[in-house]
């Protein structure tokens, strides 16, 4: 008895081969309308910065080192957040971070020559700020909001 033997076909059908291309292809176009927007500047970022420069604020302060201050400036073309003999700077590409006191309404913008920020030994806003919440809120292509309670806490979102 003799058995019919075919042949052992192996590889990919131009049907797979055809849809792989047209796949690579849509990501590709959309992988490209991601990346082109040539700006690296997020204000979320921004916010991070802004809220990781205040807790080094802080640590210094309840560390009972001299630095208990943090420093925000706006410059033509960055944010830099001054802490504790740090400087952190991102670039601003348009966007303008301004704050609120609590029970004050409008926003300030940071004034030119920077907007400062104290701690007492605790941890806690100190000066003029004392016993008094801040809300700042970083707008560019989309709007952050950050909130520094009179406790000394840091959150993202507005304050309550």
């Amino acid at each position: 008895m003799m058995r019919a033997t075919f042949p052992i076909s192996s590889g990919f059908t131009l049907v797979e081969l055809v849809t792989v291309i047209v796949l690579v292809g849509v990501l590709s176009a959309l992988g490209i309308g991601l990346f082109a927007r040539g700006s690296a500047f997020s204000p979320l970022l921004a916010t991070q910065q802004l809220a990781s420069a205040t807790l080094l604020a802080q640590q210094a302060a309840l560390a009972g080192n001299p630095s208990t201050s943090v420093t925000i400036r706006q410059t033509s073309n960055a944010f830099e957040f001054e802490a504790a003999d740090s400087l952190f700077s991102i670039r601003r590409e348009g966007a303008s971070v301004a704050y609120q006191v609590a029970g004050q309404s409008g926003l300030t913008a940071i004034p030119g020559g920077g907007f400062t920020i104290n701690f007492d030994p605790m941890g806690r806003l100190a000066g003029p700020f004392r016993e008094k919440s801040l809300q700042f809120q970083i707008s560019g292509d989309s709007d952050f909001t950050l909130c520094l309670s009179s406790l000394g806490a840091v959150y993202q979102g507005p304050c309550s």
